[in-house]
């Protein structure tokens, strides 16, 4: 069965994923004493990383702008025994500290939660700032999971389900308020496992991070068109769900994949090569950021720019129908 989502033809709640995603650690850190927290000079008023630090100061580190620095202590207090959560912004721990990433964190296989805020183009910052490459370079390198929660709370579910899962994560969080997706938290939520938001017989969409929400506004005003269209919530970008995917290739034809992220080696990428390596044919479009550096502007001017809004989605699945 779907889960129980907001109606999107309304008025739909927000939340901060960042902020959920803080509060957690730091409710977690209580009876958890493995939890770390460390970042990057994020510290400003309002921001509860104040809370952590001054609950659990010694499991806390800043280390400034030294985003490098803060992957390679991480991955020392991984192979040490702890869970640490390295927070940094945009782009800068899949660009910056590639190599980091790489070889301290990866090739040591350590449970070291890599967390981006800002993630997509919601930081608003332009090419140099807007990190659109990072599901890209994430899904090349060995033992990385990759996952991109579809709204705040979901931010919470996955920092607790992450404490019992092995080897390292890159956490993708948006930046500030964003749609609520699901009106409760009775549906199953498993790392590497899709959910069913919504259910459709003419086409999917698959979507992760914000996109979710856009793709199930996107899919509920279709329906009132008399289109019937599925919408997968693909939080983790990898491993991904193979049986989700192929499924929705079987009974729908179509499958539209949306994310905050260039168009290459990414969501759609991913969906593409399992479809094909299976030997499952239909009709297939990404959507995303095209070959090409993001441009300045605003998150909803960007999102209908790159036609990963719920108008552009319409307008995709009815081209294709």
């Amino acid at each position: 069965m779907p889960a129980l989502t907001y109606d999107f033809t309304g008025i739909v709640p927000t939340a901060d994923p960042k902020d959920e995603y803080e509060k957690k650690i730091i409710e977690l850190a209580a009876t958890h004493e493995e939890i770390y927290l460390l970042t990057c000079d994020l510290l400003v008023p309002g921001n509860r990383m104040l809370e952590f630090r001054d609950l659990y100061p010694d499991r806390f580190i800043d280390v400034g702008i030294a985003e490098a620095n803060v992957v390679g202590i991480a991955a020392g207090i991984g192979l040490a025994g702890g869970i640490p959560f390295a927070q940094a912004m945009g782009p800068f721990i899949s660009l910056r500290a590639t190599d980091q990433v790489h070889t301290d964190v990866a090739y040591n296989d350590v449970p070291v939660r890599l967390s981006e805020t800002h993630g997509g183009v919601t930081g608003g910052g332009g090419p140099t700032h807007n990190s659109v490459l990072d599901f890209a370079i994430m899904r090349g390198i060995p033992n990385m999971t990759i996952v991109a929660p579809s709204d705040a709370n979901q931010c919470s579910r996955l920092v607790e389900a992450s404490l019992t899962y092995p080897g390292p994560m890159f956490l993708r969080i948006g930046k500030l308020n964003s749609p609520l997706v699901y009106k409760n938290q009775d549906y199953d939520y498993t790392i590497g496992k899709a959910v069913l938001t919504k259910e459709g017989s003419d086409a999917t969409v698959i979507g992760t991070g914000i996109t979710v929400s856009h793709a199930l506004k996107a899919a509920q005003e279709l329906q009132a068109e008399g289109i019937s269209v599925r919408v997968l919530d693909m939080h983790t970008v990898k491993p991904l769900d193979v049986d989700a995917v192929l499924k929705a290739a079987k009974e729908t034809g179509i499958i539209v994949t949306v994310e905050d992220h260039t168009i290459n080696g990414g969501l759609g990428g991913a969906v593409a090569e399992v479809a094909f390596e299976a030997g499952v044919t239909c009709k297939f479009k990404r959507l995303g950021v095209p070959d090409m550096f993001s441009v300045l502007g605003s998150v909803k001017q960007l999102y209908a720019l790159y036609g990963i809004d719920t108008e552009g989605i319409k307008k995709q699945i009815r081209s294709m129908l």
